[in-house]
């Protein structure tokens, strides 16, 4: 696993002049990445035998590496629980992907409604890695006060 590039994160003041989260310049992407059933196939918790079997879509290794190598940052999220953290490390390793962080413990379920003071463009993957194209569809915003 690779440290994020701290030296990359801009500055940010809110309306009074204080201190906000810093962002990172607007070429960096900060991706978050879910793995089972978008990177490999759909291994349920229930089912931790096939994590240490199942392969990476090769689309996925690619696409993920070439992205880590152009300066984004990378960073795996999963429903595996915490229990499964070590083979999950072992999996990305093994397999080779390229990335700066991993979190455990999604949600399960779908359905997912991110709220953040952040920007946050949600991508739906569809079975298979490629460069993004931008497309206009309608989302759900909060009213601006």
């Amino acid at each position: 696993m690779a440290e994020t590039p701290k030296n990359q994160l801009k500055p940010l003041a809110d309306e009074k002049g204080r201190a906000a989260s810093p962002i990172l310049p607007e070429d960096v992407k900060n991706y978050l990445i879910d793995i089972d059933g978008t990177i490999t196939d759909d291994v349920p918790n229930e089912e931790p035998e096939r994590m240490g079997t199942c392969e990476p879509y090769p689309d996925a290794l690619e696409t993920l590496n070439k992205w880590f190598h152009e300066g984004h940052i990378i960073t795996f999220f999963t429903s595996r629980t915490e229990e499964h953290r070590e083979i999950t490390e072992k999996w990305l390793h093994q397999h080779g992907f390229k990335y700066h962080g991993l979190l455990m413990n999604k949600p399960r379920g779908g359905n997912y409604h991110w709220i953040d003071n952040h920007m946050v463009k949600a991508t739906r993957f569809y079975g298979h890695f490629a460069d993004l194209i931008k497309v206009s569809k309608e989302i759900e915003v909060f009213p601006k006060p």
